[in-house]
């Protein structure tokens, strides 16, 4: 099938790639001049891990090809898929108009019946306003279709692929079709395809992040009264995550979730709630305490220091805001270089992809290190802010000649608190007792 991916952001980059994959025929339009061109010549904007030989091997193929003219990429296209940006405006509401001037551009560009796809994470009732616009000004018949993404960072070729289900919020048998036989390779599986109406579908993504977000945040909060009352947050763990009525994921304590998806999606949805005047408390009390916990280990170091962090060094482990992924949006580790900086410190950082994104956002305020023991050189401390895989197996006999003090903050819970305190390690992480005070 002829497709076309209009945004080649992650989401639209992901979407395009994968679906020549299956052996359709995609064209991904952007108004990057920059970015496409580089894309031609197959440069990846982002980390993505299997992304980078799908990519490749399609453009090889011919599968896969990009442009920054909207009236060739999507000529002969069945199905355009609007992978646009939808940042959160001032109030905490999506930004439409990317999405929106899009629409109203297919609507004089469309000369035959074509699904068009938000992809994009939008509002309730975006499906109603992009065929509207589109309505304004189209000559020839259009169904549109909200199909959320459910991609995670750093494994999303395997989500895309192999999906644990498919969202199609679609009122009309027509285009059901349609996205039926775009999908149909990736469920062979069994996994369902499951069809509801493009309100219920749009509400599905904000749903479904907002209640991981809240379990993250109920767990930090869980790892705060561990460590009031002297438990241990990684056996309230283990003892509640057995639970299949709760299950184990998203129950690991640390110093909060970011990036370009739960931060946003909470936001809005809280906000979508406020424009129907409904109060959805438990949303506000996860934006309000994820911002504390990112900087739950500032209070730590400072309380350390005795408060003075005047001339001190900070190694910092991990800038990205999850592993497997080069994105740093909302990142617990540019605040609390931020708050490291203002208190008169000096920071030496290494994170495995993510440091030329932040480069980008800080230039020299910071230091970049070659790996993450020459971070560690001469440092009062190590503070760890992503769970790379490189960081949780680490020398700690050469750590201890690099650090002036064996002083770690862990903000990911990677070590065992019995084997810090083997080593001589003053240790704090979250939700477990300290060592070695």
């Amino acid at each position: 099938m002829k497709i076309a991916v209009v945004g080649t952001g992650y989401v639209g980059l992901v979407t395009g790639t994968c679906f020549a994959e299956t052996g359709n025929h995609v064209t991904c339009i952007d108004i990057d001049e920059k970015k496409v061109e580089k894309l031609k010549n197959k440069i990846m904007p982002i980390y993505e891990p299997g992304l980078e030989v799908l990519f490749e091997r399609n453009i090889q193929q011919e599968r896969l090809e990009f442009t920054t003219n909207l009236a060739e990429g999507i000529k002969g296209a069945k199905a355009i898929f609007l992978a646009l940006p939808t940042p959160p405006d001032g109030d905490g509401s999506a930004d439409l108009s990317f999405v929106l001037k899009v629409a109203d551009d297919l609507g004089y560009l469309l000369d035959q019946y074509t699904v068009l796809i938000d992809k994009s994470t939008v509002p309730v009732g975006t499906a109603d306003k992009v065929r509207a616009k589109v309505a304004e000004n189209a000559k020839v018949e259009f169904d549109v279709v909200s199909n959320p993404e459910f991609l995670r960072e750093g494994v999303a070729v395997d989500d895309f692929m192999k999906p644990d289900r498919v969202v199609i919020g679609s009122s009309s048998e027509r285009a059901n079709k349609v996205m039926s036989a775009l999908y149909a390779p990736l469920v062979r599986q069994g996994n369902p395809i499951i069809f509801m109406d493009e309100k219920s579908a749009e509400l599905t993504k904000y749903a479904a992040n907002s209640f991981l977000a809240t379990k993250i945040t109920f767990m930090n909060e869980i790892a705060n009264m561990c460590e009031l009352v002297g438990a241990d947050v990684d056996m309230v763990r283990k003892g509640i995550g057995t639970d299949s009525r709760i299950g184990k994921r998203f129950l690991f304590a640390g110093i909060g979730y970011g990036g370009s998806c739960f931060p946003k999606d909470v936001q809005a949805l809280a906000r979508s709630s406020a424009e129907v005047n409904y109060d959805f408390g438990i949303l506000k009390a996860v934006m309000n305490i994820n911002e504390t916990q990112k900087l739950k280990l500032i209070d730590r170091v400072k309380q350390r220091f005795g408060g003075d962090l005047t001339g001190k060094t900070f190694a910092i482990w991990g800038l990205a805001f999850k592993p497997y992924t080069d994105d740093v949006r909302e990142a617990p580790a540019l605040l609390n270089i931020k708050a490291l900086l203002d208190a008169g410190a000096k920071v030496k950082t290494y994170d495995p992809e993510a440091m030329e994104n932040v480069k980008e956002l800080l230039g020299d305020q910071i230091e970049f290190s070659k790996n993450e023991y020459e971070a560690t050189k001469g440092a009062d401390a190590l503070m760890i802010m992503t769970e790379w895989p490189v960081f949780r197996t680490p020398d700690f006999d050469l750590l201890k000649t690099l650090l002036k003090n064996n002083l770690i903050f862990d903000g990911r819970n990677l070590y065992s608190t019995e084997t810090m305190a083997e080593l001589g390690f003053t240790y704090y992480s979250i939700g477990r007792a300290p060592q070695n005070v």
